[in-house]
């Protein structure tokens, strides 16, 4: 088990009549065993995969509510559970104010993962499923509805704890939902946003293919060493992590593991010792795609100059030889269905 639950809490905010939000309390923790130890570790990896996070940090001009409860449990003047009801109040508070229909089930998550202890707090929304006995008598449950985790957020305690003035030691979940919602949040939390992943992430995209040019990487050099920057980047990003610069340099000219650190000063590229960074946008090291005009093209950046040929002045792309599934329906398309239906009795 890579995840190591410590305390777990769980509240409901519902509707009433009238139209105002809720809260009701469980009356203690989720008890620890194999199967909420399981569901602790579904919500951190569920949290890692969204792939779209802003990054924050508290601010006193902001409400005091969370910030409050944080600091009173951590000096133990209340336990977890009083911490759960202060934080579910906060939002109730939060929800109310900004006037957003949004109910469901509060889970505060204190657990530690590798070396640093982690706080999530997020609100669930739930689903029925339907199931049936041997008897075939149906029967519904309702579940967390984790795949849709939209409203959610993660403090790095140990971050917190050590390195405050640094800032960024909250993530959140950006959504689908606009700037009304993540500002939602971030009121909630008492936090302002600090780092961009997305502007983060840019900044390394160009500061990886300056240096790959002033070092005169070969095409094939090149190629391999944006796949492996890539995979640094993903896997730092699934685990929760920031990127390190030096690890990073390794990574991006392993032979001269500090070459990219020193090309980054001596340029005086703005990037920073440790960041976080967003999959997403760090796909474009190795693949390209777009969609547009009933066009949608997806493909390897190794194809580019070899399988695929792109001229910048008639903008045309020249593709040498194709997918077999998409080949099959261009030869079934040009030569006529009914050409292959026979063919095939």
């Amino acid at each position: 088990m890579s995840v190591d639950m410590q305390h777990l809490a769980i509240n409901y905010i519902a509707l009433t009549d009238s139209g105002e939000h809720q809260a009701h309390y469980r009356d203690g923790l989720i008890s620890s065993n194999v199967a909420v130890a399981n569901l602790v570790e579904t919500l951190h990896l569920a949290y890692n995969g969204k792939p779209a996070k802003g990054y924050a940090s508290f601010n006193p001009e902001k409400s005091a509510r969370v910030p409050k409860a944080l600091a009173d449990w951590q000096a133990d003047q209340t336990d977890f559970l009083g911490f759960a009801k202060a934080t579910t109040d906060a939002l109730v508070v939060e929800l109310s104010q900004h006037q957003l229909p949004e109910t469901g089930y509060v889970l505060l998550a204190h657990y530690r993962y590798l070396a640093s202890d982690y706080l999530l707090v997020c609100l669930l929304g739930s689903k029925d499923h339907f199931e049936l006995s041997e008897q075939l008598e149906l029967a519904t449950s309702r579940h967390l509805d984790i795949g849709r985790m939209q409203l959610a957020a993660r403090l790095d305690l140990t971050e917190y704890a050590v390195n405050a003035a640094k800032g960024n030691y909250i993530s959140f979940i950006r959504g689908r939902a606009g700037r009304k919602v993540a500002d939602f949040f971030l009121d909630f939390l008492g936090c302002t946003e600090g780092a961009d992943a997305r502007v983060n992430s840019q900044k390394v995209l160009a500061s990886v293919e300056e240096y790959l040019g002033a070092a005169e990487f070969d095409a094939s050099e090149k190629t391999s060493a944006r796949r492996q920057v890539f995979d640094y980047c993903e896997e730092r990003a699934k685990s929760g992590q920031d990127v390190v610069l030096t690890e990073l340099s390794a990574v991006v000219d392993p032979e001269q593991s500090n070459g990219f650190l020193h090309y980054c000063a001596e340029q005086q590229l703005d990037v920073a010792e440790q960041f976080p960074v967003e999959v997403k946008e760090l796909k474009k090291m190795v693949k390209f795609n777009g969609a547009g005009g009933g066009l949608s093209l997806s493909f390897d950046e190794k194809l580019l100059g070899e399988r695929i040929k792109y001229d910048i002045k008639t903008d045309t792309l020249v593709i040498t030889g194709t997918p077999p599934n998409l080949r099959d329906q261009l030869q079934r398309f040009s030569q006529g269905y009914s050409a292959f239906d026979q063919g095939s009795e």
